[in-house]
């Protein structure tokens, strides 16, 4: 599972992963005491290695901010900090698989005490479908998420993307576990001594290939529906990605470098007659205040031109501040602000302050506390209402769903991912992606060193930008009023699987 997302993209063998594990928690035990013991190396051991498995390939690139000595962190408490971030959240995905594993034999044993059998195989995968799912909308909940399993299809397999307009990526999630617990079902019922009827063994055997083929079908869909696209939802915009590497963005090296591209890049796309212009996350990293811009080159060249500026910088809120995204007029009005809702740890916040404040100093330049936006939050431009995510946003589907449903019409992401490699510019790239196609909205890109991009809502990238350059770039995109089915009801289809769970167990409860 861990070679499916970026740099290694092999998105097919997501469906047959999760199956060896499943065999393995399944299949019985070759003594019957051994089949009462759930403490042991099988239902805690496997399950964790899987988890560290995935999770650590995946999210290796976190490895990426060391070294951190342009912070003033020594090398060798870089290195530290560094295998610490990615220890602690590969174990932390390790843990959820192995809670997974230990609920569904839970489950599975509590229904076999009081039933007198165990469960199907069909009512197995429904049960270990909704668990896994329940558990990734827990661990997307608070502010350690990425490698939903939902991820590994993106941005490759554009068809089965498109299923997230129904339910956002737990329909994808639940997919892929269930087309994998119907083949390990149907190995299982090969191999095993049970006496289960031929058509049964049969129809297990027949059911993933069907059922990964069905969805395929209709997320092929939903991809080949024509965008309507009027002439009057049109807006032109532009794009800088100002290539300036973290070592330098704090001093007056890099300020005067930020200062003189951004400068130059909005007077160039301004002069081409493009509508608005997106910036990078802290583009300019000061706070973005009047006395601040009123002398400022890029604040001047705003006022003489007639082009709207979504600039990355700094916001204050009761004496702290918020990484921001400001919308400036051409008249050098200040016309909206979206806070960063997601702060990346230790990066921007220290989880837990009052115990580890004392032990960890933060990793920002910044002298006052970072403080995140409300979940609520709405982004009014000149041109309608947008969808606003910076960087780690990107990762959490339920903030695109919520602007989008408020009547966001278009998406614009900004991020800085320069202490980072390409893979990780990859699959944050891919995350975007999935945002698009679960709103059904267009979405522009704007990063310090790549990749920056257009989307349109089918998920297909118009355009992507070389890493580590200095480019601007400006293309068309729509505004849509669209609202998918995830838009409106959210991620219903988690209590949907619940739902079949309790249902099949009824069934299969009566049937015994």
């Amino acid at each position: 599972m861990g070679l499916t997302p970026a740099p290694f993209n092999a998105w097919p063998l997501a469906w047959i992963a999760l199956v060896p594990l499943w065999i393995l928690l399944v299949k019985p035990g070759e003594n019957p005491s051994e089949n009462q013991r759930i403490w042991q190396w099988k239902f805690l051991g496997l399950p964790l290695l899987w988890g560290i498995g995935y999770h650590g390939i995946a999210l290796f690139w976190i490895t990426g901010i060391h070294p951190m000595t342009w912070l003033g962190v020594p090398w060798l408490v870089s290195l530290a900090i560094a295998s610490f971030c990615w220890t602690f959240i590969t174990l932390l995905g390790a843990v959820l698989v192995t809670v997974w594993a230990i609920t569904l034999t839970l489950i599975t044993r509590r229904f076999t005490q009081v039933s007198g059998h165990p469960p199907s195989p069909w009512v197995r995968v429904a049960i270990a479908t909704a668990i896994w799912c329940s558990l990734e909308a827990l661990w997307s909940a608070g502010n350690l998420w990425w490698t939903a399993l939902a991820y590994t299809q993106s941005h490759q397999n554009l068809v089965i993307l498109h299923l997230g307009q129904l339910s956002g990526p737990t329909t994808i999630t639940g997919a892929i576990v269930i087309v994998n617990g119907l083949i390990a079902e149907a190995i299982l019922s090969f191999n095993s001594n049970r006496n289960s009827p031929t058509r049964t063994r049969k129809l297990l055997l027949a059911s993933p290939i069907i059922l990964f083929l069905i969805l395929h079908g209709i997320g092929f869909a939903f991809y080949n529906r024509p965008l309507t696209q009027s002439p009057e939802t049109s807006l032109t915009v532009g794009i800088i990605q100002g290539n300036i590497p973290n070592e330098i963005k704090f001093d007056s090296q890099g300020w005067r470098r930020a200062l003189e591209g951004y400068t130059t890049g909005y007077q160039q796309l301004a002069e081409a007659g493009v509508d608005g212009i997106l910036i990078p996350e802290t583009a300019f990293p000061y706070l973005w205040t009047d006395d601040n811009t009123r002398y400022s080159s890029f604040y001047q060249t705003i006022r003489d031109n007639n082009a709207t500026a979504w600039v990355g910088t700094f916001g204050s809120r009761e004496g702290n501040f918020t990484n921001s995204l400001v919308t400036v007029t051409p008249d050098g009005e200040t016309f909206s602000r979206y806070d960063k809702t997601k702060l990346v740890p230790l990066g921007e916040y220290i989880p837990f302050e009052e115990i580890f404040g004392k032990i960890v100093s933060r990793l920002s330049p910044l002298e006052a506390r970072l403080v995140a936006g409300k979940p609520d939050q709405v982004f009014d431009t000149p041109f309608g209402r947008a969808i606003a995510g910076i960087c780690y946003d990107s990762a959490f589907s339920e903030l695109f769903r919520r602007q989008a449903a408020a009547g966001g019409e278009f998406i614009l992401s900004a991020s800085n991912d320069a202490h980072y490699t390409a893979t990780m510019m990859e699959q944050h790239h891919a995350q975007d992606v999935m945002r698009a196609i679960e709103t059904d909205r267009w979405a522009v890109r704007a990063t310090n060193t790549g990749y920056s991009a257009i989307v349109n809502p089918q998920g297909k990238t118009i355009w992507i930008s070389e890493p580590n350059t200095y480019q601007i770039h400006t293309d068309t995109i729509y505004r849509r009023q669209t609202q998918t089915l995830y838009v409106r009801w959210g991620d219903w289809l988690l209590f949907g699987f619940w739902g079949l769970a309790a249902i099949g167990c009824g069934v299969d409860w009566r049937r015994g």
